[in-house]
Formats: structure tokens, C-alpha cells, sequence
């Protein structure tokens, strides 16, 4: 698919983003980084988690605002404008609460076009998908799979860009893992698929 046709413009000056996973999967970091990488494209941003119970596997929640003015508000993101889904077995009740209209999902899986629609069951929003747990695997040896997450992100809502994600993974983890997550995050940015 051609990259104009994948590339979905912000129409507006803030940009709220509702991270879905399990302890253990990266979604606060990934918030974070992406927070990150915002700002060194000198955009407002903040990240900040929201937890159940602290546990390995637990649902965890995250956010992520971008915006061209000051953000002042630190509440949790009701309405988000896209839910990035890190674990599919997460129910589809959850993490579409909210979502706007014409809003984006984009979901971890290696599912096809049909199964996803029909499991989503929403025509008003934009699905994208990656195969972050296979690429994880390959790239990390583990199915972490937030900085493929945020490589996807990236390339279907351009928050900020590659070479400044790159940056943050960089700021947030230790040399020798940080590559391993570039490459994750460079392989899914080129690798993830928009379902409509």
C-alpha cells in the first residue's frame, strides 16, 4: 500500500492516544517513548500509566497526549482519538470504550483482514495492524512488543518520526537492547497494514 494512503493527518492541535496490555508487555514504556520522541519534534507531550493490580500479566492501562499548545490536564483519556492494542486477549468491550468516531485502532495480531473486522465490528474507525509478538520474537528473543507498537504508531498516525523514536528508545533503555528495539521499531513502521 502507498504510503499516502497509509499515513493518517492529525486534523487537530491535540492528539490522544489509550495504550491496552499486560504487565510485563511495555505499554508505559511505550507511552513514554512516544511522549518522548514527540518532544524532541518539539511537541508538547505527556505519558503517564494507570494500574490495577501491579502484576506480571495484569491489564495495565497507558496514555499518551501530543499537542502543538501546552497540555495542562493530566486526566485519564476517556475518549481517545486511537487505542493501540498490545494483547488481543484483552476484550474488545475495553478498549473500544470511548473511541471516537472516526478514530484508529491499531492491534497487535497476525489475524486477517475479515477476522479483525468481524471481531472489531466498528465502520467508522480506521484499523491498522503489525505482527509485533513475531517480530518481538525475532528482533528481542521475547515478546515484548511495545517498540514494534510504537514503529507501527508512527507510521499510520505520524506523531513523531522514526528517527526521533529511535532517539527515545535510545534514552530508555541500555545499548545492546536499545538496537534490538530500533530494528523492532524500524521493522514494524515498515511492515504494518491498514485493513480499510
Amino acid at each position: 500500500m502507498p504510503l499516502r494512503t497509509i499515513i493518517r493527518p492529525i486534523l487537530h492541535t491535540s492528539f490522544e492516544l489509550r495504550w491496552h496490555g499486560r504487565g510485563g508487555q511495555g505499554a508505559v514504556t511505550a507511552a513514554i517513548i512516544v511522549a518522548e520522541a514527540a518532544i524532541f519534534d518539539e511537541k508538547y507531550a505527556q505519558a503517564f500509566p494507570e494500574f490495577g493490580a501491579e502484576r506480571r500479566g495484569a491489564p495495565v492501562k497507558a496514555y499518551t497526549r501530543v499537542s502543538e499548545q501546552q497540555i495542562l490536564t493530566r486526566s485519564p483519556i476517556i475518549a481517545p482519538d486511537m487505542v493501540v492494542v498490545l494483547d488481543t486477549s484483552i476484550d474488545e468491550k475495553i478498549y473500544l470504550d470511548g473511541l471516537k468516531v472516526g478514530g484508529t485502532i491499531l492491534i497487535n495480531s497476525s489475524k486477517g483482514k475479515s477476522e479483525l473486522k468481524e471481531k472489531i465490528e466498528r465502520e467508522d474507525v480506521m484499523i491498522a495492524k503489525v505482527d509485533a509478538t513475531h517480530i518481538a520474537m525475532d528482533e528481542l528473543g521475547a515478546a515484548i512488543v511495545n517498540t514494534a507498537m510504537v514503529g507501527a504508531l508512527i507510521k499510520v498516525t505520524p506523531l513523531a518520526k522514526l528517527d526521533s523514536v529511535s532517539e527515545a528508545i535510545r534514552e530508555n533503555f541500555k545499548p545492546k537492547i536499545a538496537e534490538a528495539n530500533v530494528k523492532a521499531a524500524g521493522r514494524a513502521y515498515n511492515e504494518v497494514e491498514v485493513l480499510n
